[in-house]
């Protein structure tokens, strides 16, 4: 069975990327396993510089394929931003909540019909002898007015999908996870997991 380490320490993300890939012929493992690995500093100018990283150093570490991504919330109004800084959009430790509110402010002038975003999910796939292979996943949709729903984490409350009427959040997770953007970045990289 192969054994792929999840590149990361978040833990809503795990349980997402576990849910995603739960019928490869995988065993996956998170940096909760490997208590030495050194922390990665996301100093990339992409999505994909940062995955890439993020998987290649846990790769060589722990001498195991290593899986990684990196997502970004790309609002039009605001000329991309938060991209590659969504995660601390408020500041280094903040809360989900924190960014969302951040988001909200900046956003409290913007018409709906000018609220266009995309969410940006670069997965990547390394092995430790350095080879990395990467695959994206795009969903679009609005910045809503205010937060809804409660499932989910992240930006899940604002992000509306106008085909559904409705935010990630509110969608719930089985919705989420056939349509999102880290839902199709997984799929491609399912393919190549299945193959190996």
């Amino acid at each position: 069975m192969l054994e792929i380490v999840l590149a990361t320490r978040n833990g809503d993300k795990i349980r997402e990327i576990k849910k995603l890939l739960n019928d490869t012929n995988a065993r996956f493992f998170s940096l909760e396993d490997f208590p030495g690995c050194p922390e990665v500093v996301e100093d990339g100018e992409t999505l994909e510089a940062n995955a890439k990283k993020k998987a290649l150093v846990v790769s060589q570490y722990t001498k195991k394929l290593s899986l990684a991504e990196d997502t970004g919330l790309e609002v039009e109004s605001l000329g991309g931003a938060p991209g590659i800084h969504s995660a601390r959009f408020a500041g280094e430790e903040v809360t989900y909540e924190d960014n969302n509110r951040k988001l909200l402010k900046l956003m409290e002038k913007v018409p709906l019909e000018e609220r266009r975003a995309k969410f940006r999910c670069v997965a990547a796939l390394a092995s430790p002898d350095g080879r990395v292979v990467t695959c994206e996943g795009l969903c679009e949709g609005i910045i809503a007015l205010e937060m809804k729903g409660e499932s989910g984490f992240g930006y899940d409350p604002l992000f509306l999908l106008p085909e559904y009427g409705k935010t990630f959040a509110e969608l719930g997770e089985d919705i989420k996870n056939r349509i999102s953007h880290r839902a199709q970045a997984l799929r491609k990289i399912k393919k190549i997991i299945n193959k190996l």
